[in-house]
């Protein structure tokens, strides 16, 4: 039965609520059948007093607090620290015939930073529901002139259930959010087609209910056939046939972690020094993608064994010791990566450098460290920091072990560390983001072979010298950036991120905040981000 099934629509929760004369009241259930035999005599369900409750983007918000100013007019407002907006005095309709919604909010947003460089408004912000999916859309006024009705966000609510607001509104929590195609395409690009954008909170109630009760959707037409009545008793699987002629199967072993390790084929592993390896880390795709493209217009730079590879970068010529029995690894690699971008008066004010990267685990913790230097973009001024625990790993408990002399680590889930996300990307991200994955292999025979890996070459905007990747893949949004008093990431930040997702400081901008059209990437070029 379709029942079985329960996703709770928001045409079809306000149907079901107004035709009961419930005042939108709970549970609505109509969304669990798609009510094809509905009638009314009166087409439409006016709704009234709706509110949506949507930040855009938490890491965008912030970080225009940090380089400008935000503004509400016309009935929005904001919640207190930099909060979501809310557009107020939602006005539309419900079709009965076709379960879809339109409902019309109050409330503008002005986005305003560097001098007026960045200015973009957000204003007659519109929700509609067509059964599980929906869209946000909006006006949105640039310096390059006024797009209207831009469908910027998808909306899925398809695992939305509704809850009970003041008199009885219908309030749908939480309904993610990405950006859609025209969203994308109306501002230049920035952001990729999927970006995850915050959740949105829409609040509806029904004006009126109709005249004439409709059919109950939850009336079936004819009784299923029941499926607890089989056509055939099974073969008892309890009576054994005989004596079983081969032993048992092994059970079967508990799921591995993310992170795979290459298991020895011998009894016992082997340990010692390390006198070869590889580190294949990208940092972030989408921090990549950010840096290279038109509002960073920067570059990366690899030096001292570092090299370009498809998903970002190679450290080379490992050292140091694993011990297989005591699970320990402590691998120190070559290579240098730094990301430059948002150049003024000759310099970059976007300047993070990574070096002497190493992992180090203990059997119980994995940690990614790092020399890094990273520049606070308001003062200027250049940190150092040694040994800097940059990432948290999540290393296959009890899988370290050497296979033909190597050990290899592919897929290792990395997090952002507390000193990670102060020290090196400046509050830009929070502890806890999502970085990119990492794959390891050291060897510790002189004559194994290494895994091999693809690198590129080239170089990405503006050169440099020893090579510097092409930004490697992902958008602007991922799950966080980096730098001074501003960001645009993931999580907590618009350069997840994707997942997440998922707030920060050393770099900023939004595909969201681009003016559309020709003149958007001089435009982005010229902006001093936080």
């Amino acid at each position: 039965m379709a029942a079985t099934r329960r996703p709770i629509t928001l045409a079809a929760a306000v149907a079901t609520a107004a035709a009961l004369g419930a005042s939108l009241a709970l549970p609505a259930l109509a969304a669990d059948r798609s009510a094809p035999n509905a009638t009314a005599a009166a087409p439409t369900i006016e709704l009234k007093d709706g509110t949506l409750d949507w930040g855009f983007k938490e890491s965008f918000r912030k970080y225009i607090g940090g380089a400008g100013k935000i503004t509400v007019k016309d009935g929005a407002t904001q919640a207190d620290g930099n909060g979501v907006f809310t557009f107020v005095n939602g006005k539309g309709t419900y079709d009965i015939t076709t379960h879809g919604t339109d409902t019309a909010f109050d409330g503008g947003v002005n986005f305003f930073a560097h001098g007026g460089v960045l200015d973009i408004t957000l204003s007659d912000v519109k929700v509609s529901t067509a059964g599980t999916g929906g869209a946000i859309t909006a006006d949105v006024a640039t310096a390059e002139g006024t797009q209207n009705d831009v469908a910027v966000a998808d909306l899925d609510l398809s695992a939305v259930k509704p809850g009970q607001g003041a008199g009885g509104a219908m309030v749908f929590k939480d309904i993610p959010a990405k950006l859609t195609k025209a969203g994308s395409e109306a501002f230049n690009g920035q952001y990729k087609e999927g970006e995850v954008l915050d959740p949105a909170t829409l609040t509806v109630t029904a004006a009126a209910t109709p005249t004439e009760k409709p059919t109950d959707p939850a009336t079936p037409t004819e009784k299923p056939t029941d499926p607890a009545e089989p056509t055939e008793k099974p073969t008892d699987p309890a009576t054994p046939t005989g004596k079983p002629t081969t032993e048992p199967t092994q059970p079967t072993t508990k799921p591995s972690p993310t992170a795979t390790a290459t298991a020895t084929d011998k009894p016992a592993a082997e340990s010692g020094p390390i006198v070869d390896g590889t580190l294949d880390w990208g940092v972030k795709a989408s921090f990549r993608s950010y840096v290279t493209g038109p509002i960073a217009d920067g570059k990366v730079e690899t030096t001292g064994g570092a090299s370009a590879t498809a998903d970002g970068y190679r450290f080379s010529d490992a050292t140091g010791s694993f011990d297989a029995a005591g699970q320990t690894l402590k691998a120190e690699f070559d290579g240098k990566v730094r990301f430059l971008g948002h150049k003024e008066d000759g310099a970059y004010t976007l300047d993070l450098s990574l070096t002497n990267l190493a992992i180090r685990s203990d059997g119980t913790k994995a940690q990614l460290v790092a020399d890094v230097s990273s520049k606070d973009r308001e003062t200027k001024k250049v940190s150092s920091y040694t040994a800097l625990a940059i990432a948290d790993l999540k290393l296959p408990a009890g899988k370290l072990a050497a296979k033909d002399g190597v050990v290899t680590l592919s897929g290792v889930p990395a997090t952002l560390t507390a000193d990670g996300a102060t020290k090196a990307f400046g509050s830009m991200y929070q502890a806890g983001a999502e970085l990119d994955a990492l794959t390891v292999a050291v060897s510790l025979d002189k004559d194994a072979t290494l895994p091999s890996g693809s690198t590129t070459g080239g170089s990405s905007a503006g050169g440099s010298t020893g090579g510097s990747s092409t930004g490697g893949s992902g958008s602007v949004g991922g799950s966080g950036s980096v730098g001074g008093a501003g960001t645009i990431g993931g999580s907590g930040a618009l350069a997840s991120t994707g997942s997440d997702i998922p707030a920060g400081a050393l770099f900023a901008a939004s595909g969201l905040v681009v003016a559309a059209g020709a003149g958007a990437v001089a435009v982005a070029r010229r902006r001093r981000t936080a």
